[in-house]
């Protein structure tokens, strides 16, 4: 199910983005959060340059405006502290009053590390002594007992990498468990989508997380089926009613063309009435054609025609079709030009004999019903890679572009532009494009090169040698 694989692919290219969009957005908060936590002054950092702003004067210590100044900013106190005496020599003005004046050396290690009273204290150094900067208790909070293992250290980029595809895996469970339901209802749903056009769906089971889908397809599966029944229902009453209509008229038209042509025979008639029997003649072999065309291009349309394939030269066909076709010539009026190229001589077609002779007899009556005072018909065989191409093209009357164009999107009746009612192009056309299609093949139409029409069909060609010729008829 190519239409499966394909949406779960694409679930699955989404999940990937997904996570290592995720992944990026995290590390760019992680950096925007630190760089804005960094950006202030660090506590270790101000206590040292406090310690290295206070100055020792004559009336005593004296810290520079400007520390005075950022210590007020951040609500911070100091205390400097006398290496010898280990008391407190100097210290801001809001000086909480739980700070002791005096230390022992345990309770530097103490306020150094931790806490005063409660509040964080970080230790600048002086040649003299150690400054004390103490902040409010709610501004940081202290790690009582930073230490790093080496070895960790040294393993964080595994321990990193190890992280990642953790969570990665985590986030594909998750995927997976969240949507195998999911996935589970759109299988079946998929499965029938590509079925309809088929005809052959079978019912789905209306549950799940898409129950209204698979409702709605079902429901177009029943409509598709009553449709395809009455078509079928339709086409077969079509192809029996052409069938029973070609076999009525039949009988009665021969009635017709035998007592038509006994008149045309009748020296006691006037010669007058005797044209009018030949012209009864000639249109009931007119209709007796078209019958037989329209019933042929039915049974072509359903299948219905019995195909007798076998391996047969097209050249051998064409050629007794042209001669059948300048014997039946009797004015004279239709010549004949037929070329062959070296390859095409003798070129040889998988099909039925009778259906292809057929195909080349009502393309050289098409050029001559639409060209009655004579033309002449250049008939064309050559090869084209796997193909064997047939062309028939006359130097007659032509076609206008626009019932070029409608004749091609058609293949069907076009009435003639001067009103005559005898179509222009009738059933003839139509029963060559399916004798092509059923020889696997394709016809094409176009403005001739002499001015005329043309018809073009292309036939699979089984193998292709030597020596052609060109033959005047």
């Amino acid at each position: 199910m190519k239409g499966m694989a394909k949406l779960i692919r694409h679930c699955v290219g989404i999940l990937f983005v997904s996570t290592i969009l995720i992944l990026v957005l995290n590390v760019c908060l992680f950096v925007a959060i630190f760089m804005k936590q960094t950006a202030n002054i660090e506590p270790w950092t101000t206590a040292q340059e406090t310690a290295l702003a206070l100055r020792q004067e004559n009336n005593g210590y004296v810290l520079s405006r400007e520390m005075e100044l950022e210590l007020a900013s951040e609500h911070a106190w100091a205390i400097y502290i006398d290496n010898e005496t280990l008391k407190v020599k100097w210290h801001t003005k809001e000086l909480p009053q739980m700070v002791p004046m005096s230390y022992t050396a345990s309770e530097i290690a103490q306020l150094t590390r931790g806490y005063i009273d409660g509040y964080p204290t970080y230790t600048g150094v002086t040649e003299d002594g150690l400054m004390v900067l103490g902040y409010p208790k709610d501004r940081f909070w202290k790690h009582m007992s930073p230490s790093w293992d080496y070895d960790f250290i040294k393993n964080v980029p595994a321990i990193l990498l190890i992280v990642l595809g953790v969570n990665i895996a985590a986030i594909g469970l998750i995927y997976l468990v969240t949507n195998t339901k999911f996935l589970k209802s759109v299988t079946p749903l998929a499965r029938a989508i590509e079925e309809l056009p088929s005809g052959q769906l079978e019912e789905l089971k209306e549950q799940g997380l898409l129950v209204g889908l698979a409702v709605k397809i079902n429901q177009t599966a029943q409509i598709l089926q009553v449709q395809q029944q009455k078509l079928r229902k339709k086409e077969m009453a079509r192809a029996n009613w052409i069938s029973g209509i070609s076999h009525d008229i039949r009988t009665p038209l021969s009635l017709v063309m035998g007592y038509a042509g006994q008149l045309e025979e009748n020296l006691l008639l006037s010669e007058e009435d005797r044209m009018k029997a030949n012209m009864i003649c000639h249109q009931s072999i007119i209709i007796k054609n078209l019958i037989n065309d329209l019933n042929l291009a039915s049974k072509l349309e359903y299948h219905m025609q019995p195909f007798e394939e076998k391996e047969i030269n097209l050249c051998t066909v064409v050629r007794q079709s042209a001669a059948d076709f300048v014997n039946s010539d009797f004015a004279g009026i239709y010549r004949i030009k037929l070329e062959t190229t070296k390859d095409a001589e003798v070129c040889r077609v998988r099909g039925d004999q009778r259906l292809l002779a057929r195909a080349v007899r009502n393309l050289l009556d098409n050029s001559r019903s639409h060209n009655p005072k004579g033309c002449c018909i250049w008939i064309t065989i050559q090869t084209e890679r796997e193909a064997c191409l047939l062309s028939v093209e006359d130097d007659g009357v032509g076609i206008s572009k626009e019932n070029l164009h409608k004749l091609r999107n058609t293949f069907h009746y076009m009435m003639d532009d001067t009103g005559i009612e005898e179509p222009r192009h009738g059933l003839g056309l139509l029963i060559v494009q399916q004798i092509a299609t059923a020889h696997n093949g394709a016809v094409f139409l176009d403005h001739g090169k002499n001015g005329g029409f043309q018809v073009l069909m292309k036939i699979p060609l089984l193998n292709k040698e030597a020596d052609g010729r060109t033959t005047d008829l």
